[in-house]
């Protein structure tokens, strides 16, 4: 058949529909149209129990819509799917003067002045549900202009269906991963190439709120100290330099007006993450993780004990050390003499490979889990 222009605005259309599927409900008004049938829709068929769900449609009384859910699908002789691309109406199915004499028939199709319907598997998948295009012809059978016409169709709609699913797919991996970063007790942030705030968590959200190491100007992520404001300006400039900072573990630290010290942790994204979204100018180039740099190691001990095969007396110390200070002061938190304090702290630094006690805390930062607070 050959394609006029109004053809091609129609498989446009349907293109158009695959990347948004709100546009489907005025698709079946012109594919009713293009078809010249008095009723079109698209519809799921259920291939157990053959019961059938209407999304799309135009032509027909809500009525009987609701009258072919509740009743009139388990009757319908077309419940029997063909194979995927198959035009086929009544006739091709069962024979007609019996079809004529049953309830389908008699009961659903005839009061709305109508003689046959058709229908075309639209997926290709072993969907337990496929979607159809169903077409009522109007007081006629199908004829073969409007065979030709649905066949046209057929692999438009599949692959803009296609890609419906592809894009459905994709947004609730989105929906899942954010529903994951939004319960995390440390704060994540989006950030585009003028680091405008893409997205926050809600422990983020809180950082912000406090308007002290980080904070929110008019969309944008702006940090309390110069220094840190000029290193997101010029890490998070595009996804590349963000892929170098956070290959090489760069972060950026942070300190609050009471002293308190936080670490922004440069995080690369998938590719899903940076792309564009409605209303958005940018996606997000890159992300920053952020938590308040306390120390936990009480809450790792078990990991430094098995990494470093310590004994219970070098690991008590270690905590210690982390925990109240130097020697003089573990002594005092342990009730043991300084010289044994002394013992095995060597011990530690030499199974650690630490020499210093400054070291040992940031050992067992570097053990803590920034996720729980």
């Amino acid at each position: 058949m050959p394609l006029t222009a109004k053809h091609s605005d129609l498989i446009e259309s349907i293109y158009d529909a695959g990347l948004n599927p709100e546009l489907w409900a005025g698709i079946v008004v012109m594919l009713n149209e293009f078809l010249g049938s008095q009723a079109c829709g698209l519809i799921s068929k259920d291939k157990v129990s053959k019961t059938g769900s209407t999304h799309y449609y135009c032509g027909v009384d809500p009525h009987y819509i609701q009258l072919y859910a509740d009743e009139y699908a388990q009757h319908d002789p077309l419940a029997r799917l063909p194979r995927y691309g198959e035009v086929r109406n009544i006739p091709d199915l069962v024979n007609f003067d019996e079809y004529r004499r049953g309830r389908f028939y008699q009961e659903w199709l005839r009061p709305q002045g109508c003689a046959d319907v058709a229908n075309v598997v639209l997926e290709q998948s072993n969907s337990p549900c496929p979607i159809l295009m169903t077409v009522i012809p109007g007081r006629e059978m199908l004829d073969a202009k409007m065979r030709a016409r649905m066949q046209l169709i057929v692999p438009h709609a599949s692959r803009a269906l296609m890609i419906n699913r592809a894009v459905e797919q994709k947004r609730q991996r989105s929906v899942a991963l954010a529903d994951v970063v939004d319960r995390l007790d440390a704060g994540v942030i989006l950030l585009d190439a003028a680091c405008n705030i893409v997205h926050s968590n809600p422990a983020a959200d809180a950082i912000l709120a406090a308007n002290d190491v980080l904070r929110s100007v008019a969309g944008r992520l702006v940090a309390r100290s110069s220094g840190a404001n000029a290193a997101l300006r010029d890490i998070f400039r595009d996804e590349g330099e963000v892929a170098v900072a956070a290959a090489a573990g760069r972060n950026i630290q942070l300190t609050s007006h009471d002293g308190s010290h936080y670490i922004a942790q440069i995080i690369a994204l998938p590719s899903l993450l940076r792309e564009r979204g409605p209303g958005h100018a940018c996606g997000a180039v890159g992300a920053l993780f952020v938590w308040k740099a306390t120390i936990d190691a009480r809450s790792c001990a078990g990991l430094i004990d098995r990494t470093f095969e310590l004994t219970p007396a070098e690991l008590r110390v270690l905590l210690s050390i982390v925990d109240v200070g130097g020697v003089p002061e573990t002594a005092d938190a342990l009730g043991i003499a300084e010289t044994t304090v002394k013992t095995h702290l060597h011990r530690v630094f030499a199974k650690t490979g630490t020499s210093r006690q400054a070291d040992l805390v940031k050992l067992a930062a570097g053990f803590s889990n920034p996720l729980v607070q």
